[in-house]
């Protein structure tokens, strides 16, 4: 896989669950921390996401912010 992103984060899915229009996809990392996803329904079954299969969360943004109280 090529792509432009330079952050990937290489994990296993852990949970898919499915709503009428979206998926929210849980991906646990090597040290244990989590990233949860947000995609298409379509996406997730395009992409055959299930548990326990290896996959990667692709970061790409043009700023990151952050906030406090």
């Amino acid at each position: 896989m090529k792509i432009s992103a330079r952050n990937m984060l290489k994990g296993k899915v852990t949970s898919v669950n499915h709503g009428a229009v979206n998926s929210e996809v849980v991906l646990e990392l090597p040290g244990g921390q989590q990233i949860v996803s947000i995609i298409t329904k379509a996406s997730a079954e395009g992409l055959g996401l299930k548990p326990g299969m290896d996959a990667y969360a692709v970061v790409k943004a043009t700023s990151v912010m952050i906030g406090v109280d």
